[in-house]
């Protein structure tokens, strides 16, 4: 099941569409942000990205639509094939989408019992099932600390090593067993949410995947053109962050010869754009999503 696209008309209005402009989609999904952008065109064109082959069921049929289905950190080298240098505009809404969720043998979820897969792009190598029974006690602890920035994180992977060696670990069900004692019953759905956003990220790659495509994406777009992207967690939003008001993905603050920050983008959003109470009704999911938008310099 697809759900209604996160802060659709906030993210798209944000693009400061012209009809006759390039712009991207860098997270195709159920194709609901690129729907609008494609309303909002005339001769222009609108390229889409997603690694999920499951997201061919939703391809638009439009003249000035392409799906091209490769992972985003691509963006640059998929764009020179079609032709394309600059673009006006990007979108990202990052995370793992509502269908991806809701299909228990995707893994992504602690709602089902599935395999332990995570895998966005279902031809990738590595899995979940690989990292939990073969990473050292120490870089699973890493990856805890660093992904799902939790203080557990040597305690939570001692217990999984704990377990992997009477048994290996294959489904989600068996790795919330080996966990779900080391924190209390009220904080357990939280708890778990963490340990599985960190599995999810090692498998994706998604902080390196996301840090290549904004630093594409600062070479791709034109000046005044305008970058628009929805984050749903801390490390994520950072990145964004970093970008937009230090003008580099790290947030090392550099300055030019006269001591002048250096910065590629200025904000246009000033404040963090937020759902409203009535888009999390309809969608419990949209709670945590936040939204930047800025325009090249």
């Amino acid at each position: 099941m697809y759900h209604e696209a996160v802060l659709l008309n906030e993210s798209v209005q944000g693009l400061n569409i012209k009809p006759n402009g390039f712009y991207v989609d860098v997270t195709f999904g159920a194709g609901g942000h690129s729907k609008a952008i494609l309303a909002l065109l005339e001769s222009g064109k609108l390229f889409a990205f997603d690694q999920d082959t499951d997201t061919s069921k939703n391809i638009l049929e439009h003249q000035n639509f392409k799906l091209l289905k490769t992972n985003f950190r691509n963006i640059k080298n998929f764009l020179r094939i079609e032709g394309v240098n600059k673009i006006d505009g990007l979108l990202a809404d990052l995370g793992v989408s509502s269908h991806q969720f809701d299909v228990g043998e995707r893994g992504f979820s602690t709602r089902f019992d599935g395999p332990l897969d995570m895998r966005m792009n279902l031809n990738a190598e590595l899995d979940a099932k690989y990292i939990i029974n073969n990473y050292s006690e120490e870089k699973l602890a890493n990856l805890f600390f660093e992904y799902g920035e939790m203080r557990a994180s040597r305690k939570i992977a001692r217990a999984i090593v704990g377990v992997r060696k009477k048994i290996p670990i294959e489904t989600t069900k068996q790795l919330i067993e080996c966990v779900k004692y080391l924190l209390p019953e009220r904080k357990l759905n939280q708890f778990l949410a963490k340990i599985f956003q960190a599995i999810r990220i090692e498998v994706n790659d998604e902080i390196n995947a996301l840090k290549q495509m904004l630093k594409a994406t600062t070479d791709l777009l034109a000046t005044g053109g305008r970058l628009s992207v929805i984050s749903y967690h801390s490390l994520e939003d950072r990145v964004v962050k970093n970008l937009i008001k230090k003008g580099n993905v790290e947030g090392e603050l550099q300055k030019d010869f006269y001591g002048n920050q250096k910065k590629s983008f200025k904000e246009i959003s000033k404040k963090v754009i937020v759902p409203s109470d009535q888009d999390i009704k309809e969608n419990p999911r949209a709670r945590s999503a936040r939204l930047r938008i800025a325009e090249k310099l």
